[in-house]
C-alpha cells in the first residue's frame, strides 16, 4: 500500500535532510537482537527501558524519524506521518507528559498506507487491543486513554537531534526494538555495528554449543 502525491508538510522546525544508512543493513539489522547491537557497538544506543512493545513479540527496525512533540498534543505526530518515508521509524519525544494516548488505531493505518515501518514513542498509546493484531510494531511506556489536544500554535521539531534520558537519537539513525527494548545506532556507525553483531551472534552460539556439551561459563570465559 502506498500514500498520495500530496507535497509533504514543511516549515522551520521540519528537518529536510535525513542521513540513513544502506538498506540491506537496515535488513541484516533486522534479525539481531537489540541486546547484541548494544553491546557491539561499545554499549551505546540504550532508549528509555520503560518503552516496551504493546504486544508480545513485536519488533521494530528502520530508520529514524524524531519528533519532538508538545507535551500532551499529537498533532505533529500526524505531520511526521507525511514527512517519513517508507520504512521509516517514527521516534518521538513527548517531554515528560507520558499519560496520553498519543497513537491509536487511526494512526496506525494512516503509517502502514503511508508504508512506515513502525512508532517508538516515550510515551503513552491507546487501542492496544486493536494494535497488537494490526501488523504496525509500536513501542511505547504503556497504554493510556486520555486524549491529546491540537494545538496549531505550539512548537514542535521534526527530524533534528531529540534527546531521551542521556541519550540523543539522530534523524536516519538505525532504530531496533525487541522485547528487551530499544535500540538506536547512529547511522555513521550502522554498517559496522551490524557487521560486528553478526560476528558476536556467531561467538554466541559456539559457546552456547559448549555450554550444551557440558563445559562451565568459568572455564569458557576464563573467569
Amino acid at each position: 500500500m502506498s500514500g498520495t502525491s500530496l507535497e509533504k508538510p514543511v516549515g522551520p522546525t521540519i528537518g529536510s535532510v535525513v542521513n540513513r544508512p544502506e538498506a540491506a543493513v537496515v535488513e541484516t539489522a533486522r534479525a539481531l537482537p537489540t541486546a547484541t547491537l548494544h553491546e557491539a557497538g561499545g554499549r551505546i544506543g540504550v532508549m528509555p527501558s520503560a518503552i516496551k512493545p504493546v504486544a508480545p513479540g513485536m519488533r521494530v527496525c528502520g530508520t529514524a524519524v524524531t519528533v519532538d512533540s508538545p507535551g500532551g498534543d499529537n498533532l505533529w505526530l500526524h505531520r511526521a506521518l507525511y514527512v517519513a518515508e517508507p520504512g521509516d521509524v517514527l521516534v518521538v519525544h513527548v517531554r515528560g507528559f507520558h499519560d496520553f494516548g498519543y497513537w491509536g488505531e487511526i494512526m496506525s493505518l494512516a503509517a502502514k498506507v503511508q508504508g512506515l515501518g513502525g512508532l517508538v514513542i516515550d510515551g503513552c498509546v491507546r487501542d492496544g487491543a486493536i494494535l497488537a493484531d494490526f501488523g504496525l510494531p509500536v513501542f511505547a511506556r504503556g497504554l493510556c486513554i486520555r486524549g491529546t489536544g491540537k494545538d496549531y500554535g505550539a512548537r514542535g521539531w521534526i527530524n533534528f537531534p531529540t534527546l531521551f534520558d542521556d541519550l540523543v537519537v539522530n534523524p536516519g539513525d538505525l532504530i531496533v526494538g525487541d522485547t528487551d527494548g530499544v535500540v538506536a545506532i547512529p547511522s555513521s556507525r550502522a554498517r559496522q555495528v551490524v557487521d560486528a553483531a553478526v560476528q558476536r551472534e556467531q561467538k554466541e552460539a559456539l559457546v552456547l554449543d559448549r555450554l550444551r556439551q557440558g563445559e562451565r561459563t568459568l572455564e569458557v570465559y576464563n573467569f
